[in-house]
């Protein structure tokens, strides 16, 4: 039998969620003394341009010894997030009327967009 089937019959609980053009899964499996741990998979469709299609996957495995350290760090970070960006989605995909910083005369570092060039040969 191979891996992948014996992972399969291993699953225990699943979850999906579904966020545009990734899918997560969260799935409970067993390990071969019988403990849970948990997979969380995000799969990506990407579409070629013949219009056939492949999935990217990516897979985290957590097991319960560092479930509380995992916990506060996500909590803490998705905090950060809200706290400096709030809820509401910045992004080009989200806003049809999103503009980058650099069109509206900021480059991503801050700085104004109206500049001249200086040779420094000129100097």
């Amino acid at each position: 039998m191979r891996d992948k089937d014996i992972m399969d019959q291993e699953e225990i609980y699943s979850k999906v969620l579904r966020a545009g053009r990734r899918t997560y899964f969260f799935d409970v499996r067993s390990t071969k003394a019988g403990d849970y741990y948990l997979t969380i998979t995000e799969s990506k469709k990407f579409t070629h341009d013949d219009g056939s299609f492949h999935y990217k996957k990516h897979k985290i495995y957590l097991y319960k010894e560092d479930f509380t350290a995992f916990k506060e760090i996500m909590e803490e970070m998705m905090d950060y997030i809200i706290d400096e960006k709030g809820l509401e989605v910045i992004s080009e995909r989200h806003q049809k009327d999103f503009k980058k910083e650099e069109e509206n005369g900021i480059s991503e570092n801050g700085a104004a967009g109206n500049f001249t060039d200086v040779s420094f040969d000129d100097i």
